[in-house]
């Protein structure tokens, strides 16, 4: 502004004396605050700099800029926002609004650890000041745009996280949904965040307002008054707003030393700029928020007493990009009432029919009329500036305006709300539309308003149709505000996607589906008719690893180790997950350079396990080719292995290690080295573990089992590698453990080695089902016995032998007390175990009713007769057939190398001379054969 306003404000200075001195009995601290008010004003207005303030997402905001920049046509413009941001605005014109921009970083260095990753976004609409602040700079030939706020990586320095309180979650905020939570838990950086810091301040003005929450009164007392008004008008009362709310602001030190060094930053940006182009400042116009405006710091206008030191960034690595934002995701983030956001899009589109001012869009953008405004803009002469009058009083003196009721919008609402609320589940109907009506009337009535807001309407709605209960997953209050301008959701376009994001969508481009739109889609690829969607499958699999939950879901078909499907199935939500994907951007060009990052991250985690380092070696294998890093990821797992003092992830190493072996045998010539040093050490670290482990409280009977299976699954290929039998049978020996479940692992383990034979094992389990005191701890004892099936399979019918005979021997009284137990303990225990016991019994058990009574337990049953007395009865015609039939025993003997000549078969027994005068040979046979 150019001239001099000191006797501006004089008459309202008068005036806010008289007031002081009336109200509070004399003059004091009132009047101070009155006058301080008006003073913030006047220093704002006679600063040569255009200092806009305006708020965020405020229609009347947006109104006053695009009829400002029209009249005054800035050659530079000087927005609030992190100055970090500036190379990223003009792929706004890419987009559909609403989206965000967003500075990113995964790997912090100079901020702790637990921060990471790091995200400070800066959503921007269509209705909002800063969008027609950029769009004209951009569109404009000639014109500058400046960030000047602190950078994203200062947001974080600024930042003292942790040493507060978390603030309470807003009553008011919106349903927790998806479309909420596309920020995720960014920071955000909001342009003009007008709301009263003053907690009684703001309960004042909501109670004296009638309205319900601070957006509400905003839409009530500020947009709608400053609507239609002047610039001059909209200028000073938006600066007497912003300098109420920061002189009443609370005493909180880290918060105003951020907002005053945030405004020490901005004007040392602005007087570095003006210093080295040499521009005039009445050729600018600084757009920041209201509440910045009224800044009292001595670095204020070009002609600051002071000069910021802004201090280095951090060495840590920022990425930017855009990413999609929702009006639901704003109001989360900001704390607005739900539906605030699409009400003041609703407002901004009656602004500009009512006022025929034209706003800027960017040039191509979805639905833009960009090369219109440019010519517009060309065409028009700046209008020559003229000093500023005192528009303050008469505006505070002005009474409100009551608006006619409009009972068309009115009626129109209360129809489509109860329509929208069937369609939801509500049993509404006409009479609750008639009921909305009339109580968004009353309500308006008991506030002094003629005309009901859409907040009246909001809360009339909510009284007349929501019950008890929200039949569907949206509530009326979110019915309403889709209804009155939608949640709407932007979208990032492919020429503004990182790479990675359109190599992406490049290599799924087969799929002949439309990935950017939102919803769910189905894709159907048939590997065997296209092999070209096969690579188009493996895209899949790596983005339902990176991704969440729903953007890439398998419907048919799956892919383990060793195994592809030939037809797959796919639900895809790439559109509604797009910001996932974009921030998956930043972490590399490709998702497989992306996903070999991760991997590695959480295989060589400081808290990494065995486990966790094997999921990572599948994990590599499954979804990248080559054995570079499966090899690399394997042999720390051997380096893991070896630290590990306990036995928590036994069970997992065990399956996976399982898993590997068996991919490997069956796809490759020979095992890697790396998981034969793994099976080796393994082998003998378990041995040393394992005498410990059956009598540490901490370890679990599963996790002792899953050992023992590791030593005797992988003891084949353990010894073949240089391991000795004799460490593991040490091990067993030095195993004494007195919980019973283990004792019969233990058992089992010695019934493996061949130390503990069968008829042992029966008759230690008849003793115990013979003791009354023991009966009661039998259900564990069992419970172990089913953990054995792990490491000894062979065990699975002699335990369905010791569970029949508990059911067969003990008594009900007895019986049904450790029932219970017995069931819980194999359900909890030993679930996946299970279905070998099934199986084994529906093998033992007669398969109908009516052969129960004659069945007899094979368990039972007597040996047959002696095997030598028996081929000594046996006919001697059946041995003549040898002799009868030579060829074939000389064929067998020439195989092996034997010779001999054939004799004449006796009339006697001569066929079984070799079996009588060697029964040891048959009696072993038959007890080996028996045996199971």
């Amino acid at each position: 502004m150019t001239g001099t306003t000191e006797g501006t404000f004089a008459a309202l200075r008068t005036q806010l004396q008289e007031a002081a001195a009336t109200f509070a009995d004399g003059p004091g601290a009132l009047e101070g605050i009155l006058l301080g008010l008006v003073d913030d004003v006047d220093r704002a207005v006679r600063e040569p700099l255009e200092i806009f303030p305006v708020c965020h997402h405020s229609p009347a905001s947006a109104i006053a800029m695009a009829r400002r920049l029209r009249e005054k046509q800035p050659k530079v413009v000087y927005l609030e926002l992190c100055e970090d941001m500036a190379p990223l605005l003009t792929e706004l014109r890419n987009c559909r609004l609403p989206v965000a921009v967003q500075a990113f970083a995964t790997e912090v260095d100079g901020f702790p650890a637990e921060w990471s990753p790091l995200s400070v976004v800066a959503p921007v609409t269509e209705a909002s000041a800063e969008y027609q602040a950029i769009a004209y700079a951009l569109d404009t030939p000639g014109v500058e745009l400046v960030l000047v706020d602190r950078s994203s990586d200062h947001v974080f320095q600024w930042d003292e996280r942790g040493t507060r309180d978390a603030e309470p979650a807003d009553p008011d905020a919106p349903p927790v949904e998806e479309e909420a939570a596309l920020h995720g838990d960014a920071v955000g950086v909001e342009l003009g965040d007008l709301r009263p810091r003053f907690a009684e301040l703001e309960e004042h003005l909501l109670r004296h307002g009638r309205v319900r929450h601070w957006s509400e009164w905003w839409h009530q007392y500020v947009e709608l008054p400053l609507g239609d008004s002047d610039h001059d008008t909209y200028r000073q009362v938006m600066l007497l707003i912003g300098s109420l709310f920061r002189r009443l602001a609370p005493g909180d030190s880290h918060r105003v030393r951020v907002d005053e060094d945030r405004e020490r930053h901005m004007w040392t940006r602005m007087r570095e700029h003006l210093a080295a182009t040499g521009t005039d400042p009445a050729d600018c116009l600084y757009v920041c928020g209201a509440f910045h405006a009224a800044s009292r710091v001595e670095e204020f206008g070009v002609h600051g007493a002071h000069t910021f030191e802004i201090g280095p960034r951090t060495a840590t690595k920022w990425q930017h990009g855009l990413i999609p934002s929702s009006h639901a995701a704003i109001e989360a983030q900001f704390g607005l009432a739900a539906g605030s956001v699409s009400i003041a899009a609703t407002l901004w589109a009656k602004n500009v029919r009512r006022t025929r001012v034209q706003p800027y869009r960017l040039a191509g953008q979805s639905g833009a009329g960009g090369p219109r405004a440019r010519k517009t803009v060309a065409a028009t002469a700046p209008v020559p500036e003229l000093p500023p009058a005192d528009r303050l009083t008469g505006f505070l003196r002005r009474p409100p305006v009551l608006d006619r009721l409009d009972e068309a919008e009115l009626l129109g609402w209360s129809v489509e709300v109860v329509r929208a609320a069937r369609r939801n589940g509500y049993l509404a109907s006409t009479a609750d539309a008639i009921a909305v009506f009339e109580t968004s009337i009353l309500l308006a009535g008991m506030r002094d308003r003629a005309k009901p807001t859409p907040y009246d309407f909001q809360d009339a709605a909510v009284t007349c149709i929501e019950k008890d209960t929200v039949p569907g997953r949206r509530d009326v209050r979110h019915i309403v505000a889709i209804m009155m301008g939608g949640d709407r959701i932007g979208q990032v376009g492919y020429d503004a996607l990182p790479p990675l994001a359109r190599d992406v969508h490049d290599r799924l481009a087969p799929l002949n589906l439309r990935l950017q739109q939102r919803g769910v889609q189905r894709a159907l690829l048939d590997m065997t008719g296209r092999p070209e969607l096969e690579r188009c499958s493996d895209v899949l699999w790596m983005l339902r690893r990176l991704l969440p939950q729903g953007a890439a879901r398998p419907i048919m078909g799956e892919r383990k180790l060793g195994e592809r499907s030939i037809q797959e199935s796919w639900d895809l939500a790439l559109g509604t997950h797009q910001r996932a994907l974009i921030e998956l951007g930043y972490e590399g060009v490709s998702i497989e350079q992306v996903l070999e990052q991760r991997l590695r991250r959480t295989a060589y985690a400081p808290r990494a396990t065995t486990a966790t380092v094997l999921e990572a070696v599948e994990d590599a294998t499954l979804y990248l080719r080559g054995r570079r890093l499966p090899d690399e990821l394997g042999t720390h797992a051997l380096e893991v292995l070896s630290a590990e003092r306990g036995v928590d992830g036994a069970p997992e190493v065990l399956r996976r290690v399982r898993r590997l072996l068996a991919y490997y045998r069956t796809g490759e010539p020979v095992l890697p080295p790396w998981i034969e040093s793994f099976v080796k050490a393994g082998y003998a670290h378990y041995c040393t573990l394992l005498p410990t482990a059956f009598t540490d409280d901490d370890a679990t009977v599963r996790q002792v089992a899953a050992m023992l299976g590791f030593l005797f699954s992988m003891e084949g290929l353990a010894l073949s590698l240089g391991c000795d039998r004799t460490q593991l049978e040490l091990a067993v020996a030095q195993s004494h453990p007195r919980d019973p479940s283990r004792t019969a692992l233990l058992w089992a383990a010695r019934t493996q080695l061949g130390h503990l034979s069968r008829a042992d094992l029966r008759a230690r389990c008849d003793e115990l089902l013979g003791n009354p005191l023991v009966v009661p701890a039998y259900p564990r004892y069992l419970s172990g016995f089913v953990h054995a099936l792990e490491p000894v399979p062979g065990l699975t019918d002699f335990v369905v032998e010791a569970v029949s005979n508990a059911f067969g021997r003990l008594p009900d009284p007895v019986l049904l007390p450790w029932l219970p137990t017995l069931i819980t303990t194999l359900r909890s225990g030993g679930a996946e175990l299970a279905p070998l016991l099934i199986r084994e019994a529906g093998r033992i058990f007669p398969g109908r009713l009516a052969a129960l009574d004659a069945w007899v337990p094979p368990w039972r049953v007597q040996p047959e007769a002696d095997p030598v007395r028996t081929a000594r009865r046996a006919d001697a015609g059946a041995h003549a057939l040898l002799a009868t039939h030579p060829a074939t025993c000389d064929a067998l003997a020439n195989l092996l190398g034997c010779g001999g000549t054939w004799r004449t078969a006796a009339p006697g027994p001569s066929g079984a001379v070799l079996a009588a005068r060697h029964p040891d040979t048959a009696v072993a046979l038959e007890a080996l054969l028996t045996s199971g």
